[in-house]
């Protein structure tokens, strides 16, 4: 008869102590950070961390005495000197609640149940954020293919997060591959047998998301260390017997994984009901936001119609031909325009400058601005030649400006023509 693993029933005092730090911890952490994937999380968890906006700046400039103000909150970036303040809060608090709850619950034998549920909890928070990970990769939302601006920008001039951006964009296969793992990884912790497979493939992706965080300067290396963390926790139960498994050859007996079912048979068939429903709401939403989002904005989004790179041929300022010298710092060199209503035009110095780009077809016309100077706009007419040859026209404050401009076939970059070989005789590093 097999031996299988049950719950103790006696816990030892420091695994009491440490079953309430990390519950605190975690719940606060959750609090801080939810995964917005339930409708009107997001609404609701705004009006909750509001009031920290203010509470945590506070406390930063009064306890700490921090001389610079906290006037940045969590945005694109998930590691800013706020969330960085926050882990502090929350920590401390665990902390200080932990004593607390060690002095007056000191005589308890065991915390089977909540270590039970905070699993269950664990397990749906880093399962919905692998799968919302996963799905904007397998939709190819997350990393985009290298833009005309990218192709050309140089290796030196891109920072860490757009190098590794870059490489994650040009391969949509890896995209799917890792989309695919973190997919599976978030639906094998939505089921108790599968909990153990799913955490050791949480730890293992989660581990690579934390490393590319860390080495390319992403800044989001606090989530992506909390979810690590909360992989480990959630393989603790079973570290015995993953150490028998894994390194000492031992047999790795059954561990325990029936649920803790509540007295009335309807509060378990409700539970077990959620659960699908939510898991069925994940899938669906994920799946159709991102592919929306795609549309609008990803590889699968409409290009516009000049989108590419042009090179600057004739560039007439005022009926004078203005001559192509590298000391020019006003005369353009490129035009390239980009998804999403923008483009960017590179001096024969080679600086650049970023404008707003809205072209009307039917009217021939192409208005570009900077959003530092609304008022300063080019109002160019343009006419197409051929497919690949374009003349824009405008007149710009008291000058006229008459510029020849001809596409360039991006398909020239190594990047975009060198493609997949099964056979390399030699290596082909460029």
């Amino acid at each position: 008869m097999t031996e299988t693993i049950t719950a103790p029933l006696h816990w030892s005092g420091p695994k009491k102590i440490a079953l309430r730090f990390f519950l605190l911890l975690f719940t606060l952490h959750i609090f801080f950070n939810p995964n917005g994937v339930l409708p009107y999380t997001d609404v609701i968890a705004g009006y909750l961390i509001e009031p920290f906006h203010t509470i945590i700046p506070w406390l930063s400039k009064h306890l700490l005495n921090r001389a610079e103000p906290v006037t940045t909150f969590t945005n694109g970036s998930g590691d800013t000197t706020y969330d960085y303040l926050v882990i502090l809060f929350i920590t401390t608090l665990s902390v200080i609640g932990t004593l607390i709850w060690s002095v007056l619950d000191r005589k308890a034998r065991d915390y089977n149940k909540l270590f039970y549920w905070l699993c269950v909890i664990l397990r749906y928070y880093v399962g919905i954020t692998m799968l919302s990970y996963g799905f904007v990769k397998v939709i190819k939302l997350q990393f985009p293919s290298p833009s005309p601006g990218r192709l050309l920008q140089s290796f030196g001039d891109a920072s860490p997060m757009g190098l590794a951006w870059t490489y994650m964009g040009y391969s949509t296969g890896f995209n799917y591959f890792t989309g695919i793992a973190e997919v599976s990884c978030g639906l094998l912790l939505f089921f108790r047998k599968t909990t153990t497979l799913g955490a050791v493939l949480g730890l293992v992706v989660a581990g690579n998301i934390m490393a590319i965080n860390y080495c390319f300067d992403v800044p989001v290396k606090l989530l992506s260390t909390t979810l690590v963390i909360m992989s480990l926790f959630l393989l603790a139960k079973d570290a015995h017997r993953l150490i028998n498994f894994f390194f000492l050859n031992k047999t790795a007996p059954p561990s325990e994984i029936e649920p803790h079912r509540f007295g009335r048979k309807w509060k378990n068939i409700t539970l077990c009901v959620l659960k699908y429903v939510m898991l069925v709401y994940l899938l669906i939403s994920n799946i159709y936001g991102d592919i929306q989002a795609a549309a609008q904005y990803g590889d699968a989004a409409k290009k516009p119609h000049f989108y590419g790179i042009y090179d600057i041929g004739n560039y007439v300022v005022n009926k004078d031909t203005i001559a192509p010298l590298t000391t020019n710092t006003v005369r353009w060199r490129k035009l390239i325009v980009s998804n999403s209503g923008y483009a960017m035009v590179k001096k024969m110095n080679d600086s650049t400058q970023n404008y707003a780009f809205r072209e009307n077809i039917k009217a021939h016309t192409i208005v570009m601005f900077t959003y530092a100077d609304t008022s300063a706009k080019y109002n160019f007419t343009y006419t197409e030649i051929g497919k690949d040859s374009l003349v824009l026209k405008c007149k710009f404050g008291l000058d006229s400006l008459h510029i020849n401009l001809k596409k360039f076939d991006m398909k020239n970059f190594k990047l975009i023509n060198r493609g997949f070989h099964w056979v390399n005789e030699f290596p082909y590093n460029r």
